[in-house]
């Protein structure tokens, strides 16, 4: 008598998750997508969308999160670099994965108040830079703008890369450079033909990972400008709970364009990493 496997039942709380959380929800927007104010049919929700207003919205949250995604990425490789292949001691390298994992995950109020304590315009940094004779807002630094917003997703963004950058540099076996070494090469020829086109997948999954994990952050940038930029999270939220600007089916319609750039973005990230999987075999 065949045996029945039941060892995928260890699956089934995740998928009622996904179904609960994911799915269900998803197929809410697409619908309320298209239904009016009196529940009926309707494509002024999509249409909408190509609003001057809401163009500029999705212009400066992908602007925003170009900006750092790029700036995290960079940072990150650099200190995952130092630490995986720099020689770092393993309690350093020990801290700042720690670290890492817990500053990738800080976000929202009290990362916007902490940039507000430090950098604000009476923030502690800030002060003390004055008494040396340095005025940051007096040189045109705005925390409260677009590059205020930008240093502050930075900072999860960076630790975020420092996570994912790490397996594929220990993937870069010491032969291989000795092998180039071997046969003439120097490091420059080494990074230009062995190193970064082995690392270009990796860090193109990881600059989209950093390019989505900003795009939906709502939190920080609505505690750090009080809706001040107009990204497209903080448009759906007055959408849909706003007294004034109160659109549900409109406010699912942004919700849906997000939701599409999140899923392509998704989709290439995977893509990528099964490509740089093969070399971390």
């Amino acid at each position: 008598m065949r045996r029945i496997n039941w060892d995928w039942l260890g699956i089934v709380p995740f998928l009622l998750f996904s179904i609960a959380f994911l799915f269900a929800p998803g197929i809410n927007i697409f619908i309320n997508s298209f239904r009016g104010p009196n529940d009926e049919f309707t494509l002024n929700n999509i249409a909408g969308l190509f609003a001057q207003n809401i163009f500029d919205s999705f212009s400066v949250t992908l602007r925003i999160s170009l900006a750092s995604a790029a700036l995290g990425g960079m940072l990150g490789l650099l200190v995952a670099y130092a630490l995986v292949i720099g020689g770092a001691p393993r309690i350093v390298r020990t801290l700042f994965m720690t670290f890492s994992g817990v500053a990738s995950n800080f976000a929202g109020v009290p990362l916007a108040f902490a940039f507000i304590s430090t950098l604000g315009r009476l923030g502690l940094v800030t002060l003390l830079l004055k008494q040396i004779g340095v005025d940051l807002y007096a040189e045109g630094f705005n925390l409260y703008g677009f590059w205020g917003l930008v240093l502050t997703y930075t900072y999860f963004q960076m630790p975020l890369a420092i996570l994912v950058f790490a397996p594929p540099l220990e993937g870069l076996k010491q032969q291989w450079r000795e092998a180039a070494e071997s046969l003439g090469a120097n490091s420059l020829q080494y990074w230009q033909f062995i190193g970064l086109p082995i690392l270009l997948p990796a860090m193109l999954s990881v600059f989209i990972l950093l390019f989505g994990n900003a795009f939906g952050a709502y939190a920080t940038a609505y505690a750090l400008t009080g809706g001040q930029i107009n990204l497209v999270p903080l448009v759906i939220a007055r959408q849909i709970s706003g007294d004034v600007l109160n659109n549900q089916g409109f406010g699912s319609a942004l919700a849906l364009g997000m939701i599409i750039m999140m899923a392509i973005s998704i989709t290439l990230y995977s893509l990528l990493q099964n490509r740089t999987a093969r070399w971390l075999k």
